[in-house]
């Protein structure tokens, strides 16, 4: 037991306890997991660059893209399907929990194994598509071929965390999650060089050192859930439960293609942002690309806050416990605003320290990334509130009104700002965007939790979901952003 938490199976009780201490110690967890996956990213990046070269990176990236494109497809169902289970759980129904884990399981990595084989067999094709250049394209092939082979096993191991969360456990998942990074990393330089007794791989090595850690990790976590008798797992007559729900399925569906549908707008948004950006020349691009990553760590913290504040809420909503959802979202509202804040300050004081690691010997280009950084970074404070308030809603089943705030206020507002006030403040229309958006979603969004009818949607019989949100910028990866909460069911779509 963790102080006035309740645990069954490594299950926690988010429904009683202090509400701040539990929702922070939460949190933690799948911050440090984001965490991780990011700098997995960026040290791969490393070594790649280092023992391949440009080329090679430029195969990667292009990978990569390809990648983020198909876990984008599966996320939102992904979402919808494994936090039906918070609910369940704070229903203390683990009979229905065991249901839709055996439904969702069979039809995600049914999914995950038609993406790979789809993959493999079309891999030219595809590349071909994003217009790879022609140097990366025998590398980018090797590369991603191996990453299609390890899609089935990433996804596994993403879906297999989330329920844990939604169940209440998140150190369990950050602990496997370091296990794969951990393999990964290590692996990564010796399958690429062939160091010691490894072949030889290059290019392939890198992905091959992904697909190992991915799938060493989901089985050992599996084996742990099986020899803990984890009351989610399915054993003997459960095993039943494999064959898909019909009724479940539709709602998991149903309820997943609105959150899955964030991830488009979010990319398509970044997109054009990106586009305008480089109208201004390569020296700007570069500024506002490197600014652009340092904000996906600065979200981070938002993001687990949300993942947290989706995972008490919905366990509450499924226990009726709704003297406690205000609660909560005022502590993770909270939380986020000390959290974000004192990150959006130490990087407006170390901006020309923390840039410099990125463009080195730049001095105008450092210049531009310090400007935009002034007049973004302040405005993913507020995009944190609004996914407290997200979070909170989705917990009861109410989806689609903030997938609609979400277009309007990232794909029409902040697009619409940066392409048609450009005559008004130049090149400063593009970063002001940002701000303009935030506001406007976190108006809209205080409006809807204030007055909406998210409320209403809380029987017990008509489990509903709740989601996690993407980063802001559309740089993150969609893995990651698949760590950051659980949903609950709609009986009724």
């Amino acid at each position: 037991m963790d102080g006035n938490t309740k645990t069954r199976g490594h299950s926690r009780d988010l429904t009683s306890g202090p509400i701040a201490r539990t929702l922070l110690l939460f949190a933690l967890p799948v911050l440090g997991s984001n965490v991780l996956q990011s700098l997995n990213g960026s040290v791969n990046s490393v070594w790649v660059g280092r023992f391949l070269g440009e080329a090679a990176l430029t195969a990667t990236s292009n990978a990569n893209l390809v990648l983020f494109l198909l876990l984008g497809t599966v996320f939102g169902i992904g979402m919808a399907a494994t936090i039906l289970v918070a609910q369940s759980v704070g229903a203390k129904d683990f009979a229905h929990a065991r249901r839709i884990v055996g439904t969702s399981a069979t039809f995600f990595f049914a999914v995950s194994a038609v993406f790979a084989v789809c993959g493999w067999i079309w891999v030219d094709a595809i590349l071909n598509l994003l217009g790879t250049p022609a140097d990366a394209l025998p590398l980018a092939r090797s590369y991603l071929r191996i990453i299609f082979i390890a899609v089935p096993a990433a996804n596994l191991l993403t879906f297999v965390m989330t329920v844990l969360r939604g169940a209440g456990d998140s150190r369990t998942p950050f602990y496997f999650m370091l296990l794969a990074v951990l393999l990964d990393v290590a692996l990564n330089p010796l399958l690429i060089a062939g160091i010691g007794p490894f072949p030889r791989l290059g290019i392939a090595g890198s992905a091959t050192s992904t697909l190992v850690g991915q799938t060493v990790s989901v089985a050992a976590l599996l084996a742990l859930l099986y020899a803990r008798k984890h009351p989610l797992r399915l054993a003997g007559a459960d095993l039943a439960l494999l064959r898909p729900d019909p009724h479940l399925l539709r709602i998991v569906v149903f309820k997943g293609i609105p959150m899955g549908l964030q991830m488009i707008v979010i990319s398509v948004a970044a997109l054009t942002i990106m586009g305008l950006v480089n109208t201004y020349g390569s020296q700007v691009a570069a500024a506002y690309g490197i600014a652009a990553q340092l904000w996906t760590y600065v979200q981070m913290p938002a993001l687990a806050i949300g993942a947290a504040v989706s995972s008490m809420a919905a366990q509450n909503v499924g226990a009726r416990r709704w003297d406690r959802i205000d609660h909560i979202t005022a502590a993770g509202i909270g939380f986020n605003l000390v959290l974000t804040g004192v990150l959006v300050a130490t990087l407006y004081w170390f901006d020309r320290s923390v840039l410099g690691l990125f463009l080195v010997n730049d001095g105008a280009a450092i210049d531009i990334a310090v400007h935009v950084n002034n007049m973004v970074s302040w405005s993913f404070v507020l995009f944190g509130v609004t996914i407290v308030l997200f979070a909170t809603v989705r917990a009861t089943g109410a989806v689609m009104p903030p997938l609609v705030i979400l277009v309007f206020s990232v794909l029409l507002v902040r697009t619409g700002f940066a392409y048609w006030m450009r005559d008004v403040f130049g090149q400063d229309a593009l970063w002001w965007s940002f701000p303009a958006g935030s506001i406007c979603s976190l108006v809209l969004g205080i409006l809807y939790y204030r007055f909406g009818r998210w409320r209403s949607m809380h029987m017990i019989g008509q489990n509903r979901p709740a989601a996690g949100d993407p980063p802001d910028t559309g740089l993150g990866v969609p893995r990651q952003r698949a760590l950051l909460g659980p949903e609950a069911e709609d009986a009724t779509p």
